[in-house]
């Protein structure tokens, strides 16, 4: 598990560096859009989810964004949070994107597809893989369905 997280953290520094010759500058001296999200996955069960996330271009026409934060959930009488890191690959920016995702929990490893509205609106399905089980809490697997809204802060700016 501990070579998994090394493994997210120098992917998320290389593409910090990669970010540097971004086409997009939201904010003069500044090539990333960052801003909180919020949204709802069910997985085996429902999970609110509330992230910080940062958005780069590393061409004209495409789109990456690093999210982290945490999953929510009330199961099995009690609450639990759950971290969570995830990455996007927006393959195109005319209206409608369609994208790519890969998100990391210490339980699990998610792919998903999906469509968003200008990275604003993410709409998502993919499957879950187990990697690890959560003591006292059931196995968190399989196919899911995600819905985030992403608030860009500095985007609006100028």
């Amino acid at each position: 598990m501990k070579k998994l997280f090394i493994t997210i953290v120098c992917l998320g520094m290389g593409l910090g560096a990669f970010a540097q010759e971004s086409t997009v500058e939201p904010q003069k001296g500044s090539s990333w859009i960052w801003g909180p999200s919020i949204g709802y996955q069910y997985q085996k069960g429902s999970f609110v989810k509330a992230s910080g996330w940062g958005l780069f271009a590393p061409n004209d026409h495409q789109y990456v964004k690093i999210d982290a934060g945490a999953n929510f959930t009330w199961m099995k009488k009690g609450t639990t949070v759950i971290p969570e890191v995830g990455v996007t690959y927006y393959l195109s920016n005319a209206g409608i994107w369609p994208f790519v995702k890969a998100e990391i929990t210490p339980y699990t490893v998610t792919p998903k597809v999906g469509i968003s509205l200008m990275s604003m609106l993410d709409i998502g399905l993919g499957y879950g893989i187990n990697i690890n089980e959560k003591s006292n809490f059931k196995k968190i697997d399989g196919f899911t369905g995600s819905i985030n809204i992403n608030l860009p802060l500095n985007f609006f700016i100028r």
